[in-house]
């Protein structure tokens, strides 16, 4: 069965004895075959939820900066900006001879030292940027703020949309296809009232996120000699 979202909730539909949905049928489908959608997106976004970088959820963002402009929004996607990944990208036509990672500035020490920059009309008093401040609202700033249309590259998480077409694919991989599996099942039960199956089910399913967790998130360090 192929891992789409509609395999997802005909997996649901074969453990809960339910006629299995088509292609064609899918998106009409409504009573029982409402509450197994939902409960395959309510699994997938307690995953999600469940730890910040899932490996699976990691993005690499490349935008083009504009002379003069300081603020920038943070991708409405983001989960969590990983503010030590912020770098201009070499470009020998606007004069940067290497890439170059931008220094995390503290926001109080950015308005202390720099707010003045977000004051100034004269785009040539820009520069390449050194720096990568958090402000205090969705949005990142760059100091000094950019002259040229430098390109910068940064990473974050993101957090996955629900799935809404028979053909969406999750972020998570297909490895971990049944404990997605598992947590609609708990969903699923909770929405029957069916209490002592959803209890079974939820144990199954933290079990298979705690897998999880094993799997792709533990960090092992080594000391070697240099």
């Amino acid at each position: 069965m192929s891992y789409d979202y509609l395999g997802l909730v005909n997996d649901v539909c074969g453990r809960l004895n339910e006629t299995q949905l088509t292609s064609s049928n899918f998106s009409d489908a409504i009573a029982i075959y409402t509450q197994i959608k939902e409960s395959v997106n309510a699994s997938m976004r307690h995953i999600n939820q469940s730890h910040y970088n899932w490996p699976f959820n990691h993005v690499e963002e490349t935008m083009t900066l504009s002379a003069g402009v300081a603020r920038y929004a943070i991708p409405f996607d983001a989960k969590v900006l990983d503010f030590e990944t912020f770098r201009i990208r070499r470009d020998t036509t606007l004069d940067v001879g290497n890439a170059r990672r931008l220094k995390p500035l503290s926001y109080d020490e950015y308005v202390d030292l720099h707010i003045d920059q977000e004051d100034e009309t004269d785009t040539s008093k820009g520069s390449v940027p050194e720096c990568i401040v958090r402000s205090q609202s969705e949005e990142f700033i760059l100091y000094p703020f950019p002259d040229k249309a430098y390109e910068l590259t940064f990473e974050y998480f993101t957090v996955p949309a629900d799935l809404v077409n028979v053909t969406d694919v999750p972020r998570i991989p297909e490895r971990f296809r049944h404990v997605i599996v598992d947590g609609a099942m708990y969903y699923a039960y909770m929405f029957r009232d069916n209490l002592e199956s959803a209890t079974i089910a939820q144990r199954k399913f933290d079990e298979g996120v705690k897998d999880m967790r094993t799997l792709l998130t533990n960090e092992y360090f080594y000391i070697r000699a240099v």
